[in-house]
C-alpha cells in the first residue's frame, strides 16, 4: 500500500462559516485541488458545532472552516489527505467524553462526540454547478449521505447523485445508515446607500455569511461596490425588481431624499414578497421627518418590519462602531436571538 500523502506543515485558514466553506469547495473542485469536504453527521454532548457543519481541507488556499477550537483539525487533516488519495468516503468518530480527554493535547476541551463523513471532491463530478445554484439563492443545499457510499446533493429542482467507494463505519449500526443535512442558502441583504460605515460593514456582513448588494448611484461612493458581492448603480425600484429574494434591506444614504425614495419603494410588495427586515440609519427624529413625507400607506406597510434606529446598543462611537452594531442586529435577527 502506498504511503498516504502528508498534509502541509503549516495550515492557512480563511474566514469560516457555511458560505465560505461551500464556495471554497466549489472553487477547489473547479481547479482540481486535492480537497476533501468534512461534514458533521452527528454530535453528542458538548461540541463546537452541530450536524451539518462543514470544513474544507486540502484546497490550494488552505483550510476553510472550523469544527472545533483548533484541537481536532490536525487529525482531520491527516485523514482528509488519505481520503483524497483513495477518492473514497472516510468516516471519523471523535469522542472526547472521558476524563483523560480533558487533559489530552489533542482534545477539544469539552465532553463531546463528533461523527464525520470525509467526502473527496474529485469524486463529486458537477459539484461547482450545483453550488452556483445555491449561491444564487435557488434553495438550500440538501446532502443525503449513505453508509453504502451513495451521495445525493440537491438545490431546488437541481439534483446530483454519486456512488463513491467507501470504508466501513467505525461505529456500530443496525443495517444501513444515512444522514440528511440541510445547509441554508446564504441570507441576502440590500444596502441602499454607502457612507463612512460601508468599508467596515460590507466585509463584516460577508464574513458572517450574508450576500451583500450595494445600491449606489452617486459617483463619490460607487467605488465601495467592490466590497460587496454585487454593486448596482440603479434606482431602488430597479434594484428591488431583481429576481433574487432578499432577507433584509438597509437604508443608509445619509441623504434625506434618497432615503425617502428607498423607503417608499421598500413599502411596496415586489413580486408579492415584501422584505421582512428594513433597517434605517439615523436618529428617531429623522425617521419621524421621513414618515411625515411618505404616503400613509407606505408608513403602515413599513412600520411592522422597520428597525430604526438600526443597530444594537453596543456602545462606542464612529462609523466602525455603527457598522458593528448593524451587523450584530442582522446576525441576531437571522438566528432568531432577541436583542439584549
Amino acid at each position: 500500500m502506498a504511503d498516504s500523502p502528508e498534509p502541509p506543515t503549516a495550515t492557512r485558514t480563511a474566514p469560516g462559516g457555511a458560505r465560505a466553506v461551500v464556495e471554497a469547495s466549489a472553487a477547489a473542485a473547479t481547479r482540481g485541488d486535492p480537497a476533501t469536504l468534512a461534514v458533521v453527521l452527528e454530535t453528542e454532548g458538548s461540541t463546537y458545532v452541530r450536524p451539518g457543519a462543514l470544513a474544507l481541507f486540502g484546497a490550494r488556499d488552505g483550510q476553510v472552516g472550523w469544527l472545533s477550537g483548533g484541537c481536532i483539525e490536525p487529525d482531520i487533516e491527516l485523514r482528509a489527505a488519505e481520503t483524497t488519495a483513495s477518492r473514497g468516503i472516510e468516516w471519523m468518530d471523535i469522542d472526547t467524553r472521558s476524563d483523560e480527554d480533558l487533559f489530552a493535547g489533542s482534545a477539544v476541551g469539552c465532553r463531546g462526540r463528533l461523527r464525520l463523513a470525509l467526502l473527496p471532491l474529485a469524486s463529486l463530478e458537477g459539484w461547482p454547478a450545483l453550488i452556483d445554484e445555491w449561491r444564487r439563492g435557488h434553495g438550500d443545499l440538501r446532502l443525503d449521505i449513505r453508509s453504502t457510499g451513495a451521495v445525493t446533493a440537491a438545490v431546488g429542482d437541481e439534483r446530483m447523485r454519486w456512488t463513491v467507494p467507501v470504508t466501513s463505519l467505525p461505529w456500530p449500526i443496525d443495517g444501513g445508515a444515512h444522514w440528511t443535512l440541510d445547509i441554508a442558502t446564504p441570507p441576502s441583504v440590500l444596502v441602499f446607500g454607502a457612507g463612512p460605515e460601508t468599508p467596515s460593514l460590507l466585509p463584516l456582513l460577508r464574513t458572517l455569511g450574508w450576500t451583500t448588494t450595494l445600491v449606489e448611484r452617486r459617483p463619490r461612493w460607487s467605488g465601495l461596490g467592490a466590497l460587496a458581492d454585487h454593486a448596482l448603480a440603479r434606482s431602488p425600484a430597479q434594484a428591488l425588481a431583481t429576481a433574487r429574494p432578499h432577507d433584509a434591506a438597509l437604508v443608509m444614504h445619509h441623504h434625506f431624499e434618497l432615503d425617502r425614495e428607498a423607503l417608499e419603494h421598500l413599502a411596496e410588495s415586489i413580486s408579492g414578497q415584501a422584505i421582512g427586515f428594513v433597517g434605517l440609519l439615523g436618529p428617531q427624529r429623522r425617521r419621524e421627518d421621513l414618515f411625515r413625507v411618505l404616503p400613509a400607506s407606505a408608513g403602515a406597510s413599513l412600520l411592522p418590519r422597520l428597525h430604526s434606529p438600526i443597530g444594537l446598543k453596543l456602545g462606542g462611537e464612529g462609523p466602525e462602531a455603527i457598522a458593528l452594531s448593524i451587523a450584530a442586529q442582522l446576525h441576531s435577527h437571522r438566528h432568531a436571538q432577541p436583542p439584549a
